[in-house]
């Protein structure tokens, strides 16, 4: 018989500002400039504040606040270091106020004063130019060549040709794609054909480097054979090799190649040994057009024989709440009734949730570099083992949390621009019983492999035997898999004759 049963229960809910809090955490700096630029077009209530980075940090300074703090006017409080525990505090109380902090002015070892830089004149330069450009960049593989085509006295349709098949070139500097889809891909009056992109091609493979523009890497090796002089030792033994042996030479089958070759076997190590000099990629000898969007989220200094963190200011979009606009709503008739208030609450939230974000970043910062200050003075060959629930713990936070504030993170650092989580790798044991980070293993393994004998390079089993020498028990497989991470080659393939 259908009855009716009241049951109670608890359950776990996150609420609206709950779930910004984490999901701001886990953007990274440029989503979450994104995500605060779409808030500022899209709620009346936020306004971005213009105040210059340089006038806050000195105002800071001259008021005696500690340098790093953040500006006493106009500043969120300090938001709750859990972010499961924040949605339990209280909305009201602290300004709603998100700037930068004084922490481009702390004193170290790390950078000049980039903003002062930027605001001088010299050459002519004008002023607020970005420094990055004042840099002499290395042209890259397609502003080289075009370059050299400007050289040449070409007509309009023959030209623009040989300008499409260089912006059809990858970055090694290969044509990948088949000639009859690139005619078929090109709109020219009159149709362009196989036989003009060929003549094309073969010109953009005579503008600069030897072995650009080959469609293969046997055709590649060619190129630069035959662009070797003449009375080169091996040029036509390496001339075959290339157009004709390329596998088995890369078998190592020295007998199978003489005999089909037909030479010496001195004309044939002469000629193996000309053809390990030649570039497989030759398109990386130039620039490259790099999309440099990773920005570090909290700068690390040296101060006094102390490693200090500091938010970044750059990933610190400023934004606060328009106080015309909210006194005017406050005082309005029936505002809490009105679509307006909930606006007012979400601008509110996104403010103190960034604030909150900033917090745990640089917290978790903090414990990294206090966990691995070895790696900060000698590199990494110093890195110590680190997992997600030794900051946790440490923190009070959870894992997920400390999880969500290193993914997409980056730490800048007088040794280089890293990411959280490389400052935590993977324990391996010792013969003491002891352990030691992976990443101290591929420095050990990069210095071995720098130290070798070319004649004679280090095989995977005598890096392994080298290790455990050292203490450090690890397998061949291990090595392998380590040397394939750092891109080094097998010991055959570094070996020189």
């Amino acid at each position: 018989m259908p009855s009716i049963e009241l049951r109670t229960r608890q359950s776990l809910a996150l609420t609206p500002r709950l779930q910004q809090s984490v999901r701001l955490l886990q953007l990274s700096s440029l989503e979450f400039q994104q995500e605060l630029r779409t808030a500022l077009d899209t709620n009346p209530f936020l306004e971005y504040d213009s105040t210059d980075t340089e006038d806050v940090a000195l105002a800071t300074t001259a008021s005696g606040e500690e340098a790093g703090a953040l500006p006493a006017a106009d500043t969120v409080s300090a938001a709750e270091p859990d972010a499961m525990s924040s949605d339990m505090q209280s909305e009201s109380g602290g300004n709603d106020t998100l700037e930068s902090s004084g922490q481009d002015d702390m004193p170290g070892d790390f950078s000049g004063d980039y903003s002062s830089r930027s605001s001088t004149r010299q050459n002519g330069d004008s002023d607020g130019s970005d420094p990055a450009e004042w840099a002499r960049s290395q042209p890259t593989l397609r502003e080289q060549l075009h370059d050299s085509l400007r050289l040449y006295r070409l007509d309009d349709r023959d030209r623009a040709v040989a300008r499409f098949i260089i912006e059809a070139l990858d970055d090694d500097g290969y044509l990948r794609q088949d000639l009859a889809d690139l005619a078929d891909s090109v709109d020219l009056e009159p149709e362009l054909t196989e036989d003009e992109l060929l003549v094309a091609l073969r010109l953009v493979q005579s503008l600069d480097r030897p072995g650009l523009g080959a469609r293969t890497l046997s055709e590649c090796l060619s190129l630069q054979v035959n662009a070797l002089p003449a009375d080169t030792p091996g040029r036509e033994v390496a001339r075959q090799i290339v157009e004709h042996h390329l596998e088995r030479l890369a078998r190592r089958e020295q007998a199978e190649l003489q005999k089909q070759i037909g030479c010496s076997a001195e004309e044939l190590r002469v000629a193996c040994a000309l053809v390990r000099k030649l570039d497989p990629k030759p398109g990386n000898c130039y620039g490259r057009t790099e999309d440099n969007y990773v920005v570090p989220d909290v700068i690390v200094r040296q101060v006094r024989n102390k490693w200090v963190v500091a938010i970044n200011p750059a990933v610190q979009p400023r934004a606060r709440i328009h106080r015309m606009y909210a006194e005017l709503f406050a005082q309005s008739a029936g505002a809490s009734r009105s679509p307006l208030a909930q606006q007012l609450q979400e601008a509110r939230w996104l403010i103190r949730n960034a604030q909150q974000r900033f917090d745990t970043i640089q917290r978790v910062a903090e414990c990294i570099v206090a966990h691995q200050k070895a790696f900060f003075q000698y590199g990494e060959i110093a890195l110590k083992p680190m997992v997600l629930r030794d900051v946790a713990d440490e923190l009070g936070l959870h894992e997920s949390t400390i999880s969500r504030a290193t993914g997409n993170k980056y730490m800048a650092t007088p040794r280089g621009i890293f990411e959280f989580k490389h400052f935590f790798p993977r324990e391996l044991g010792t013969e003491s019983g002891g352990t030691c980070s992976a990443a101290a293993v591929r420095a050990l393994l990069k210095e071995m492999i720098a130290a070798e004998n070319t004649r004679d390079p280090l095989s995977d089993v005598t890096l392994a035997k080298m290790l455990a020498d050292q203490g450090v028990l690890v397998a061949r497989r291990t090595v392998a898999k380590y040397r394939h991470l750092m891109k080094v080659p097998p010991a055959e393939l570094r070996r020189q004759v």
